[in-house]
Protein backbone atom coordinates (compact mmCIF):
# COMPACT_ATOMS: atom_id res chain seq x y z
CA UNK A 1 0.00 0.00 0.00
CA UNK A 2 1.40 3.56 -1.25
CA UNK A 3 -0.80 5.67 0.91
CA UNK A 4 -0.72 5.24 4.69
CA UNK A 5 -3.91 4.84 6.88
CA UNK A 6 -2.30 5.37 10.24
CA UNK A 7 -0.77 8.41 8.93
CA UNK A 8 -4.60 9.52 8.17
CA UNK A 9 -6.06 7.78 11.53
CA UNK A 10 -3.55 9.89 13.64
CA UNK A 11 -4.63 13.19 11.67
CA UNK A 12 -8.08 12.32 12.45
CA UNK A 13 -7.47 11.23 15.98
CA UNK A 14 -5.30 14.83 16.63
CA UNK A 15 -8.87 16.07 15.80
CA UNK A 16 -11.13 16.82 19.22
CA UNK A 17 -14.02 16.00 17.71
CA UNK A 18 -17.00 15.45 20.24
CA UNK A 19 -20.13 15.67 19.11
CA UNK A 20 -21.77 17.66 17.22
CA UNK A 21 -17.91 19.94 17.05
CA UNK A 22 -16.10 18.80 13.78
CA UNK A 23 -13.03 19.49 15.56
CA UNK A 24 -10.84 19.80 12.06
CA UNK A 25 -11.71 16.04 11.00
CA UNK A 26 -14.05 16.87 8.35
CA UNK A 27 -11.65 19.89 7.42
CA UNK A 28 -8.59 17.20 6.78
CA UNK A 29 -10.95 14.80 4.58
CA UNK A 30 -11.87 17.57 2.51
CA UNK A 31 -8.27 18.68 1.94
CA UNK A 32 -7.20 15.06 1.57
CA UNK A 33 -10.28 13.95 -0.90
CA UNK A 34 -9.87 17.16 -3.19
CA UNK A 35 -6.01 16.72 -3.82
CA UNK A 36 -7.10 13.05 -4.70
CA UNK A 37 -9.80 14.77 -7.39
CA UNK A 38 -12.86 14.31 -5.23
CA UNK A 39 -15.91 17.25 -5.40
CA UNK A 40 -16.31 18.03 -1.70
CA UNK A 41 -19.18 19.43 -0.19
CA UNK A 42 -19.35 20.53 3.08
CA UNK A 43 -23.17 21.53 4.54
CA UNK A 44 -24.26 22.10 7.88
CA UNK A 45 -28.05 21.09 9.09
CA UNK A 46 -29.98 22.68 12.03
CA UNK A 47 -33.08 21.54 13.30
CA UNK A 48 -35.10 24.00 15.48
CA UNK A 49 -33.76 23.20 19.36
CA UNK A 50 -30.91 21.33 18.53
CA UNK A 51 -27.23 22.28 18.10
CA UNK A 52 -25.81 22.67 14.07
CA UNK A 53 -23.66 19.85 12.78
CA UNK A 54 -21.45 19.78 9.53
CA UNK A 55 -21.21 16.90 7.49
CA UNK A 56 -19.41 15.85 4.39
CA UNK A 57 -20.05 14.43 0.77
CA UNK A 58 -17.84 14.27 -1.76
CA UNK A 59 -17.32 12.38 -5.42
CA UNK A 60 -15.13 10.86 -7.52
CA UNK A 61 -16.60 9.58 -11.36
CA UNK A 62 -19.54 10.64 -12.78
CA UNK A 63 -20.85 7.25 -13.99
CA UNK A 64 -22.91 4.08 -12.13
CA UNK A 65 -22.49 2.21 -10.10
CA UNK A 66 -21.65 4.66 -7.33
CA UNK A 67 -20.03 2.36 -4.46
CA UNK A 68 -20.19 4.38 -1.64
CA UNK A 69 -18.18 4.10 2.14
CA UNK A 70 -19.48 5.81 4.91
CA UNK A 71 -19.40 6.69 8.16
CA UNK A 72 -18.65 9.49 11.11
CA UNK A 73 -16.04 11.62 12.11
CA UNK A 74 -17.48 12.68 15.96
CA UNK A 75 -16.80 10.69 18.86
CA UNK A 76 -18.35 10.08 22.50
CA UNK A 77 -16.01 12.45 24.86
CA UNK A 78 -12.81 11.10 26.48
CA UNK A 79 -14.18 11.01 30.36
CA UNK A 80 -11.13 11.63 32.44
CA UNK A 81 -8.51 12.18 30.19
CA UNK A 82 -5.86 11.71 32.93
CA UNK A 83 -6.91 7.98 33.57
CA UNK A 84 -5.63 7.60 29.48
CA UNK A 85 -1.80 6.08 29.21
CA UNK A 86 -1.66 8.22 26.13
CA UNK A 87 -3.53 11.36 25.82
CA UNK A 88 -7.29 10.67 23.78
CA UNK A 89 -6.74 13.37 20.90
CA UNK A 90 -3.35 13.11 20.49
CA UNK A 91 -2.78 10.13 18.16
CA UNK A 92 0.24 8.41 19.71
CA UNK A 93 1.32 4.75 19.17
CA UNK A 94 3.48 2.37 21.50
CA UNK A 95 4.64 0.80 18.00
CA UNK A 96 2.26 -1.55 18.41
CA UNK A 97 -1.42 0.21 18.73
CA UNK A 98 -2.66 3.27 17.90
CA UNK A 99 -4.47 5.54 20.41
CA UNK A 100 -6.59 7.98 20.71
CA UNK A 101 -11.07 8.80 21.00
CA UNK A 102 -12.23 7.22 17.73
CA UNK A 103 -9.49 4.99 17.19
CA UNK A 104 -11.72 2.38 16.60
CA UNK A 105 -15.32 3.62 16.37
CA UNK A 106 -14.53 5.01 14.27
CA UNK A 107 -11.85 6.99 12.35
CA UNK A 108 -9.69 3.80 11.88
CA UNK A 109 -12.32 2.71 9.87
CA UNK A 110 -12.60 6.08 7.84
CA UNK A 111 -9.07 6.29 7.58
CA UNK A 112 -8.56 2.45 5.88
CA UNK A 113 -11.54 3.41 3.78
CA UNK A 114 -9.65 6.45 2.56
CA UNK A 115 -6.54 5.20 1.91
CA UNK A 116 -7.72 2.18 0.14
CA UNK A 117 -9.35 4.37 -1.98
CA UNK A 118 -6.26 6.53 -3.08
CA UNK A 119 -4.06 3.84 -3.83
CA UNK A 120 -6.81 2.15 -5.77
CA UNK A 121 -7.49 5.42 -7.72
CA UNK A 122 -3.61 5.79 -8.22
CA UNK A 123 -3.89 3.32 -10.58
CA UNK A 124 -7.09 2.50 -11.87
CA UNK A 125 -9.95 4.21 -12.97
CA UNK A 126 -13.21 3.10 -11.58
CA UNK A 127 -15.81 1.85 -14.03
CA UNK A 128 -18.68 3.89 -12.20
CA UNK A 129 -17.84 6.37 -8.89
CA UNK A 130 -16.75 6.51 -5.60
CA UNK A 131 -18.33 8.78 -2.65
CA UNK A 132 -17.58 9.12 0.48
CA UNK A 133 -20.69 9.95 3.36
CA UNK A 134 -19.86 11.16 6.47
CA UNK A 135 -21.83 12.57 9.44
CA UNK A 136 -21.10 14.28 12.36
CA UNK A 137 -24.01 13.67 14.71
CA UNK A 138 -23.97 9.59 14.58
CA UNK A 139 -23.14 9.42 18.40
CA UNK A 140 -25.56 11.93 19.64
CA UNK A 141 -29.24 12.59 18.31
CA UNK A 142 -28.29 11.87 14.54
CA UNK A 143 -31.02 13.94 13.34
CA UNK A 144 -29.19 16.63 11.90
CA UNK A 145 -25.58 14.06 10.06
CA UNK A 146 -26.69 11.25 7.89
CA UNK A 147 -30.56 11.59 7.65
CA UNK A 148 -30.26 14.86 6.90
CA UNK A 149 -26.42 14.21 4.48
CA UNK A 150 -28.74 11.70 2.51
CA UNK A 151 -31.79 13.72 1.82
CA UNK A 152 -29.26 16.48 0.82
CA UNK A 153 -27.99 13.96 -2.00
CA UNK A 154 -30.69 12.32 -2.60
CA UNK A 155 -32.40 16.13 -3.91
CA UNK A 156 -29.00 16.67 -6.02
CA UNK A 157 -30.12 13.35 -8.01
CA UNK A 158 -27.09 10.87 -6.02
CA UNK A 159 -28.14 7.66 -6.79
CA UNK A 160 -26.26 4.81 -4.82
CA UNK A 161 -25.91 1.09 -5.76
CA UNK A 162 -24.01 -0.06 -2.57
CA UNK A 163 -22.34 1.24 0.99
CA UNK A 164 -20.08 -0.35 2.72
CA UNK A 165 -20.42 1.23 6.58
CA UNK A 166 -16.95 1.37 8.65
CA UNK A 167 -18.13 0.74 12.05
CA UNK A 168 -16.30 -1.41 14.05
CA UNK A 169 -18.37 -4.97 13.70
CA UNK A 170 -15.60 -7.42 14.25
CA UNK A 171 -16.02 -9.34 17.92
CA UNK A 172 -12.82 -11.06 18.79
CA UNK A 173 -10.99 -10.77 15.71
CA UNK A 174 -10.76 -8.17 12.50
CA UNK A 175 -12.78 -10.45 9.91
CA UNK A 176 -14.86 -12.60 12.30
CA UNK A 177 -18.64 -10.40 11.62
CA UNK A 178 -20.34 -8.45 9.04
CA UNK A 179 -23.28 -6.73 10.06
CA UNK A 180 -25.97 -7.08 7.64
CA UNK A 181 -28.90 -5.32 9.58
CA UNK A 182 -29.98 -4.03 12.92
CA UNK A 183 -33.11 -4.57 15.18
CA UNK A 184 -34.96 -1.38 15.95
CA UNK A 185 -35.55 -0.01 19.02
CA UNK A 186 -38.39 1.58 20.80
CA UNK A 187 -38.54 3.49 24.11
CA UNK A 188 -41.59 3.56 26.10
CA UNK A 189 -43.37 4.66 29.41
CA UNK A 190 -46.01 2.31 31.40
CA UNK A 191 -47.58 5.23 33.85
CA UNK A 192 -49.80 3.64 36.81
CA UNK A 193 -51.99 5.87 38.64
CA UNK A 194 -53.49 5.11 42.27
CA UNK A 195 -54.66 7.41 45.17
CA UNK A 196 -51.60 9.33 47.17
CA UNK A 197 -52.42 8.39 51.04
CA UNK A 198 -50.79 7.78 54.44
CA UNK A 199 -48.99 4.44 54.75
CA UNK A 200 -50.72 3.67 58.27
CA UNK A 201 -53.81 3.86 56.57
CA UNK A 202 -53.79 2.11 53.35
CA UNK A 203 -57.76 1.70 53.08
CA UNK A 204 -58.19 4.51 51.95
CA UNK A 205 -55.24 4.74 49.28
CA UNK A 206 -54.28 2.99 46.04
CA UNK A 207 -50.58 2.14 45.71
CA UNK A 208 -50.16 2.70 42.53
CA UNK A 209 -46.75 0.38 42.94
CA UNK A 210 -48.94 -2.77 43.23
CA UNK A 211 -50.11 -1.97 40.14
CA UNK A 212 -47.16 -0.77 38.55
CA UNK A 213 -45.35 -4.63 39.51
CA UNK A 214 -47.66 -6.43 38.31
CA UNK A 215 -47.27 -5.45 34.73
CA UNK A 216 -43.81 -5.29 34.42
CA UNK A 217 -44.23 -8.86 35.35
CA UNK A 218 -46.57 -9.37 32.82
CA UNK A 219 -44.72 -7.84 30.05
CA UNK A 220 -41.85 -9.84 30.67
CA UNK A 221 -43.59 -13.38 31.34
CA UNK A 222 -43.94 -14.23 27.76
CA UNK A 223 -41.47 -13.83 24.90
CA UNK A 224 -42.04 -11.03 22.48
CA UNK A 225 -41.19 -13.81 19.83
CA UNK A 226 -39.18 -17.06 19.09
CA UNK A 227 -36.46 -15.18 16.71
CA UNK A 228 -36.31 -15.15 12.77
CA UNK A 229 -34.03 -16.10 10.01
CA UNK A 230 -31.57 -13.11 10.74
CA UNK A 231 -32.57 -12.11 13.73
CA UNK A 232 -32.72 -13.12 17.29
CA UNK A 233 -35.77 -12.53 19.26
CA UNK A 234 -36.94 -9.32 20.35
CA UNK A 235 -36.67 -8.38 24.31
CA UNK A 236 -38.13 -5.88 26.34
CA UNK A 237 -36.18 -4.61 29.46
CA UNK A 238 -37.28 -2.01 31.95
CA UNK A 239 -34.35 0.85 32.85
CA UNK A 240 -35.92 3.06 35.65
CA UNK A 241 -38.84 2.69 37.74
CA UNK A 242 -40.02 6.29 39.38
CA UNK A 243 -42.64 7.49 41.59
CA UNK A 244 -40.82 10.57 42.97
CA UNK A 245 -41.56 9.89 47.04
CA UNK A 246 -39.24 11.53 49.03
CA UNK A 247 -40.78 10.42 52.74
CA UNK A 248 -41.17 7.02 53.64
CA UNK A 249 -45.00 7.69 55.32
CA UNK A 250 -46.74 8.58 51.75
CA UNK A 251 -48.29 6.01 49.49
CA UNK A 252 -47.55 8.04 46.13
CA UNK A 253 -49.93 8.45 43.53
CA UNK A 254 -48.21 7.74 40.42
CA UNK A 255 -45.95 5.28 39.46
CA UNK A 256 -43.73 5.01 36.23
CA UNK A 257 -41.35 2.80 34.89
CA UNK A 258 -39.32 3.56 31.00
CA UNK A 259 -38.29 0.81 29.23
CA UNK A 260 -36.47 0.01 25.88
CA UNK A 261 -37.28 -2.96 22.90
CA UNK A 262 -34.83 -4.27 20.36
CA UNK A 263 -37.07 -5.71 18.17
CA UNK A 264 -36.58 -7.94 15.36
CA UNK A 265 -38.37 -8.02 11.81
CA UNK A 266 -41.08 -9.83 12.71
CA UNK A 267 -42.39 -6.51 14.26
CA UNK A 268 -42.90 -2.91 13.37
CA UNK A 269 -42.77 0.03 15.92
CA UNK A 270 -46.24 0.24 15.32
CA UNK A 271 -47.42 -3.63 15.77
CA UNK A 272 -45.44 -3.92 18.83
CA UNK A 273 -47.12 -0.89 20.28
CA UNK A 274 -50.17 -2.74 20.20
CA UNK A 275 -49.06 -5.43 21.52
CA UNK A 276 -47.59 -4.24 24.07
CA UNK A 277 -50.91 -2.35 25.05
CA UNK A 278 -52.84 -5.75 24.27
CA UNK A 279 -50.59 -7.29 26.85
CA UNK A 280 -50.82 -4.83 29.93
CA UNK A 281 -54.77 -4.26 29.02
CA UNK A 282 -55.15 -7.80 29.63
CA UNK A 283 -53.33 -8.05 32.62
CA UNK A 284 -54.69 -4.68 34.14
CA UNK A 285 -57.53 -6.35 34.10
CA UNK A 286 -59.74 -3.51 34.38
CA UNK A 287 -58.62 -2.82 37.51
CA UNK A 288 -55.21 -0.67 37.43
CA UNK A 289 -55.50 2.71 35.94
CA UNK A 290 -52.10 2.44 33.74
CA UNK A 291 -51.48 4.56 30.31
CA UNK A 292 -48.37 4.02 27.80
CA UNK A 293 -46.42 6.77 26.20
CA UNK A 294 -44.29 6.40 23.55
CA UNK A 295 -41.11 8.19 23.00
CA UNK A 296 -39.93 9.16 19.26
CA UNK A 297 -37.94 7.00 17.62
CA UNK A 298 -35.74 6.27 14.60
CA UNK A 299 -34.56 2.92 14.61
CA UNK A 300 -36.25 0.79 12.72
CA UNK A 301 -35.31 -3.05 12.05
CA UNK A 302 -33.87 -3.64 8.64
CA UNK A 303 -31.35 -6.19 7.00
CA UNK A 304 -29.48 -6.49 3.71
CA UNK A 305 -30.51 -9.90 2.31
CA UNK A 306 -27.58 -12.24 1.82
CA UNK A 307 -26.66 -12.37 -2.10
CA UNK A 308 -23.57 -11.21 -4.50
CA UNK A 309 -22.83 -8.17 -2.86
CA UNK A 310 -22.27 -9.33 0.93
CA UNK A 311 -20.86 -12.96 -0.98
CA UNK A 312 -18.10 -9.96 -2.37
CA UNK A 313 -17.83 -8.31 0.77
CA UNK A 314 -17.29 -12.14 2.57
CA UNK A 315 -15.03 -13.14 0.18
CA UNK A 316 -12.35 -10.11 0.28
CA UNK A 317 -12.57 -10.56 4.12
CA UNK A 318 -11.29 -14.44 3.75
CA UNK A 319 -9.17 -13.65 1.05
CA UNK A 320 -6.96 -11.15 3.22
CA UNK A 321 -7.55 -12.75 6.71
CA UNK A 322 -8.33 -16.18 5.98
CA UNK A 323 -11.82 -16.35 8.02
CA UNK A 324 -14.90 -16.55 7.14
CA UNK A 325 -17.20 -14.09 8.38
CA UNK A 326 -20.36 -14.39 9.82
CA UNK A 327 -23.54 -12.54 9.29
CA UNK A 328 -24.84 -10.58 12.26
CA UNK A 329 -27.68 -8.40 13.24
CA UNK A 330 -26.96 -7.83 16.78
CA UNK A 331 -25.76 -5.22 18.32
CA UNK A 332 -27.34 -1.14 18.69
CA UNK A 333 -27.84 1.01 16.23
CA UNK A 334 -25.90 2.86 13.44
CA UNK A 335 -26.49 5.14 10.34
CA UNK A 336 -27.18 1.86 8.18
CA UNK A 337 -30.91 2.49 9.43
CA UNK A 338 -30.83 5.77 7.68
CA UNK A 339 -28.66 4.60 4.71
CA UNK A 340 -30.58 1.16 4.37
CA UNK A 341 -33.62 3.15 2.76
CA UNK A 342 -31.23 4.33 -0.44
CA UNK A 343 -29.27 1.55 -1.26
CA UNK A 344 -27.92 -2.12 0.06
CA UNK A 345 -25.86 -1.62 3.05
CA UNK A 346 -23.33 -4.01 5.03
CA UNK A 347 -21.50 -3.03 8.36
CA UNK A 348 -17.34 -3.95 8.01
CA UNK A 349 -14.73 -2.39 10.15
CA UNK A 350 -12.54 -2.94 12.71
CA UNK A 351 -12.70 -4.86 16.67
CA UNK A 352 -14.75 -2.78 18.92
CA UNK A 353 -13.64 -4.45 21.91
CA UNK A 354 -12.01 -0.86 23.51
CA UNK A 355 -14.63 1.78 21.19
CA UNK A 356 -15.70 3.85 24.01
CA UNK A 357 -13.47 2.91 26.28
CA UNK A 358 -10.66 4.95 28.31
CA UNK A 359 -7.37 4.36 25.80
CA UNK A 360 -9.21 3.15 23.08
CA UNK A 361 -6.79 2.17 20.51
CA UNK A 362 -6.39 0.12 17.16
CA UNK A 363 -3.46 -2.49 16.58
CA UNK A 364 -1.42 -1.00 13.48
CA UNK A 365 -1.71 -4.53 12.13
CA UNK A 366 -5.38 -4.19 11.84
CA UNK A 367 -5.52 -0.73 9.99
CA UNK A 368 -3.41 -2.30 7.52
CA UNK A 369 -5.35 -5.27 6.96
CA UNK A 370 -8.42 -3.46 6.82
CA UNK A 371 -7.34 -1.47 4.65
CA UNK A 372 -6.16 -4.25 2.38
CA UNK A 373 -9.90 -5.54 2.67
CA UNK A 374 -11.78 -2.37 1.51
CA UNK A 375 -9.16 -2.14 -1.20
CA UNK A 376 -10.12 -5.54 -2.39
CA UNK A 377 -13.39 -4.56 -2.38
CA UNK A 378 -13.22 -1.86 -4.60
CA UNK A 379 -10.95 -3.98 -7.02
CA UNK A 380 -13.97 -6.45 -7.17
CA UNK A 381 -16.81 -4.28 -7.02
CA UNK A 382 -15.93 -2.50 -10.03
CA UNK A 383 -15.49 -5.65 -11.82
CA UNK A 384 -18.48 -7.27 -10.79
CA UNK A 385 -21.80 -6.56 -12.06
CA UNK A 386 -23.90 -6.35 -9.62
CA UNK A 387 -25.77 -2.76 -9.74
Amino acid sequence: MSVDPVAIARALLRCPSVTPNEGGALGFLERTLQAAGFTVHRIRFREPGTEEVENLYARVGTSAPLLVFAGHTDVVPPGDENAWSHPPFAGESDGHALYGRGAVDMKGGIACAVAAVLDYLAAHEPRGSISFLISGDEEGVAVNGMPKLLQWAAARGERFDHCILGEPSCQNELGDTIKIGRRGSLNGQLIVTGKQGHVAYPQRADNPIRGLVKLIAALHDEPLDQGTAQFAPSHLEFTSIDVGNKTVNLIPGEARARFNIRFNDRHTRDSLKTLIEQRAKSAAEGRIRFALQWEPSNADVFVTEPGPFTELVADAVQSVTGRRPRLSTAGGTSDARFITKYCPVVEFGLVGQTMHAVDEHVPIADLQALTAIYHKIIERYFTASLA
